[in-house]
């Protein structure tokens, strides 16, 4: 059995449904679950006789930890490589898909404990990977290792590309799969390694890369495999005005009216970006109660625009956050990224005449805040066991410093604001399942030098393979 105390925290900003946070209250954690969030005064006596470990908390704001809802975390290889650094969406994607043809199971798993190793970094618990390319052996087990070797909750995508650029996809004839092949890996994969239970650490869902990738038969397929064996399903979606004018020459409809024909719509689904939207595709997702993961950093890393984000929190439309790739954002802090989805919802709305009045009460930290705890966790089907501080949820936890300098003069007026409206922080403390993976802000289940040294080596020679 093991036990854990946080003591006396600062501020605990729940992410309950009446949004409580409370001053000077207690944590108490039981072999990875919150068993009791203890207020001020209470007698922490009992519990400290118990605790397998006590974390004095009273410098901290604690979060729940934050959630990712779409990451590629093999292109942490491939950040700032040259020619893809000015580039859009598509021209960004012929640029990097070479250099991922080279890619072997060694560089998979590595890049993945690297991108997993900012993610605990920045505060983030649980994340979903993107992975959709597989040359040379590589499986998706090679990310599952590096879930496994870091301690992060995760959920392994299994992507794939089946249109090659000889058949009017984009990705080269050499990157993509056989149908299948694919459809009989989909079923394996979540046979062997999902965990439908609450508490799991590891879950699979199916993911089609994106409508200019794969044909109609596989997200059809995919999506009747993935309601047959009971896990989610994802894909891009609306990524920019590209994106929406393949699907209308490709499909003759737009990517709403698309996922809507192919059954890719429903509480079960969760797409990445959405940036193109439409006011149908909004109703269409509120109705459907469709998950969007929202990737603002991505978004203006490849000028694609902006998520008309107040728009469908309004629709009621679930709304989580990604990083997308290490290549397409070059960072992975998800606090950063709560920071940039709250100033791109007032900025959007300052475009308009006169917006600048209403910009900014668009999105309050707070709100921000949701979006990258409770949002991701309806948004991944986690909502029963993950996103809030409360007896009966998994004791995932973010605790950041509030007596630091980017912090002083704002968190003593308000610790949960100031967390976004100041500079964004590293977490002193990331905890999963009442594991401590980050500790006074060093990672405990990794010595972090010789790992970046180690991706950096084979990032060089991915890139001398093309």
């Amino acid at each position: 059995m093991s036990t854990l105390l946080i003591e006396n925290a600062r501020c605990v900003a729940t992410q309950d449904d009446t949004g409580s946070e409370l001053s000077h209250a207690s944590i108490w954690v039981r072999d990875g679950w919150i068993e009791a969030v203890l207020p001020k005064d209470t007698d922490l006596s009992p519990f400290r006789a118990q605790a397998t470990e006590i974390i004095d908390a009273s410098h901290h704001l604690v979060l729940p930890g934050l959630i990712n809802t779409h990451h590629h975390m093999v292109q942490s290889l491939t950040r700032a490589v040259p020619a893809g650094q000015n580039a859009e969406l598509f021209t960004w994607l012929q640029t990097l898909y070479p250099i991922w043809a080279g890619l072997t199971p060694d560089m998979i798993t590595t890049s993945h404990q690297v991108a997993m190793a900012e993610l605990l970094q920045s505060g983030c618990t649980t994340s979903s990977d993107h992975h959709y390319i597989y040359p040379n052996g590589t499986r998706l087990e090679d990310s599952i290792a590096a879930a496994h070797a870091m301690g992060l909750r995760f959920v392994a995508t299994r992507g794939a590309m089946t249109v090659g650029a000889s058949q009017g996809g984009l990705p080269p004839d050499r990157v993509v799969e056989d149908e299948k092949a694919v459809l009989r890996d989909m079923q394996r994969l979540v046979e062997t390694w999902h965990d439908p239970q609450p508490g799991a650490m590891l879950q699979i869902a199916l993911a089609p890369c994106s409508p200019f990738s794969v044909s109609e038969s596989l997200m059809v397929e995919s999506a009747k495999l993935a309601r047959a064996l009971g896990v989610r399903l994802h894909t891009h979606l609306a990524e920019n005005d590209h994106d929406v004018a393949y699907t209308l020459e490709k499909f003759n409809c737009t990517p709403a009216e698309y996922v809507q024909r192919l059954g890719w719509v429903g509480d079960d689904v969760w797409h990445a970006h959405c940036v193109r939207i439409d006011d149908a595709g909004i109703d269409l997702f509120s109705r459907t109660h469709t998950g969007v993961a929202h990737c603002p950093c991505s978004n203006m890393r490849l000028g694609s625009g902006i998520l008309p984000l107040r728009r469908l929190l309004n629709a009621q439309v679930p709304v989580g956050l990604g990083v997308d790739g290490s290549a397409s954002n070059d960072g992975a802090h998800l606090l950063g990224e709560a920071r940039q989805a709250m100033l791109l919802a007032r900025v959007l709305k300052g475009l308009e005449a006169f917006g600048c009045d209403q910009g900014p009460a668009q999105m309050t930290a707070r709100d921000a805040l949701r979006l990258a705890t409770r949002g991701g966790a309806q948004v991944l089907g986690r909502a029963h066991d993950l996103g809030r501080i409360e007896a009966g949820y998994c004791a995932d936890l973010a605790m950041y410093r509030l007596d630091t300098v980017a912090m002083a003069g704002g968190a003593v007026h308000d610790p949960v604001g100031a967390l976004l409206l100041c500079a964004s922080a590293n977490a002193d403390y990331t905890i999963v399942h009442g594991r401590v993976l980050v500790r006074q802000g060093q990672l405990t289940t990794v010595d972090l030098p010789p790992l970046v040294e180690r991706h950096n080596r084979l990032a060089l020679a991915l890139a001398q393979t093309t």
